[in-house]
């Protein structure tokens, strides 16, 4: 049976891109045994405010830390309060918040307690995942002890998942070795997202590459053509 596959580091609260991207997988491994990079997505992402953009940040541990995996960053505690009075302060006027907030603030209450970035990244994601109704398998990539570097490390993983296609973010067209998968049978298959619809959205002009909590909060998550893109 064909069995497509995304490999992707994990992030925080990610935009609604990401879930097009997982929506058209049935499998999604977390790939956080590859570096942690700051300023990244790993630990960061936007939301809109009456001032613009502001980054909602998980400070992390890196202090000597300069190669370690997304994996075994530690998070430093007290974050999750401030992010939920963000989000409510933010998003308390918006049409659908109330009937998400109190899963949601359950949520950071819970994400409080966890010590690791990828286990507060993977309790959103389970959470964000549930909630677009999407029902795809989710594994670390610890699951399938990846051996090699870069593509051929991809490729292990493509291969223990049992994996016929693996889908890829566009970036990605700068290092992958299409040849060492098409040798083992796996069709690559690329990313695009292309431009998604509006939506009644607070502060000023639309702002489309913000977290998928915007458009929760704003349109109600079972919009499905928020958020699923053409070409599918």
């Amino acid at each position: 049976m064909p069995k497509r596959i995304a490999i992707i580091q994990s992030c925080y609260i990610p935009w609604r891109g990401f879930f097009d991207l997982l929506s058209r997988c049935d499998e999604y491994v977390i790939f956080d045994s590859v570096q942690f990079q700051k300023r990244h997505w790993h630990n960061r992402n936007q939301i809109k405010t009456p001032q613009g953009l502001h980054w909602l940040t998980i400070p992390v541990r890196t202090k000597s830390r300069f190669f370690q995996p997304i994996e075994a960053v530690e998070v430093e505690p007290g974050w999750a309060d401030a992010h939920w009075a963000t989000l409510k302060n933010v998003y308390a006027r918006a049409t659908n918040f109330q009937a998400y907030a109190g899963a949601v603030e359950a949520l950071y209450a819970k994400a409080d307690t966890v010590p690791m970035l990828t286990g507060v990244n993977t309790l959103f994601l389970n959470y964000l995942c549930n909630t677009l109704g999407l029902s795809l398998q989710i594994k670390p990539d610890s699951d399938y002890a990846p051996e090699g570097e870069q593509s051929v490390r991809l490729l292990d993983i493509c291969q223990k998942a049992g994996a016929t296609h693996y889908l890829s973010g566009p970036s990605a067209r700068a290092y992958l070795d299409l040849e060492l998968f098409a040798r083992a049978g796996i069709t690559v298959e690329w990313m695009a997202y292309g431009e998604y619809p509006t939506y009644p959205q607070l502060w000023g002009d639309f702002a489309p590459a913000v977290s998928v909590f915007d458009m929760i909060f704003n349109a109600g998550a079972p919009q499905d053509g928020l958020w699923r893109g053409a070409g599918r």
